[in-house]
């Protein structure tokens, strides 16, 4: 009975290093990934990584007015909510191929 105990621990340590190995690949490939976010029909663009870091904004500059950035604001803070939602779900979509379905609200960092 112990003989087979240590064979279950050992396959489940195999699991969890494959596991985890697995998770790194998913991690470089995220952070080579780049999602657009648009608002404004495209008058704001902004890219990001997997991982979620701003890489770039674009405006076009026929809708910049000085008497409303109000509106310059917004449609940024739209885009880059944009992006940042397909970075989740492309994380969330990464993290489903490595890890089996994980209780609601369980989060595993860096995903």
């Amino acid at each position: 009975m112990a003989n087979m105990n240590n064979m279950d621990m050992s396959s489940l340590l195999k699991q969890a290093q494959k596991m985890q190995e697995d998770m790194q690949k998913s991690q470089g490939q995220l952070e080579k990934e780049v999602i657009e976010g648009s608002a404004g029909g495209g008058m704001v663009k902004v890219r990001v990584s997997g991982k979620k870091k701003l890489l770039s904004i674009k405006i076009d500059p026929t809708i910049l007015d000085p008497d409303d950035v109000e509106e310059l604001e917004d449609l940024v803070l739209a885009a880059v909510n944009q992006a940042i939602d397909e970075a989740d779900k492309l994380s969330g979509d990464e993290m489903s191929k490595v890890v089996p379905k994980l209780p609601d609200g369980f989060k595993i960092p860096g995903f």
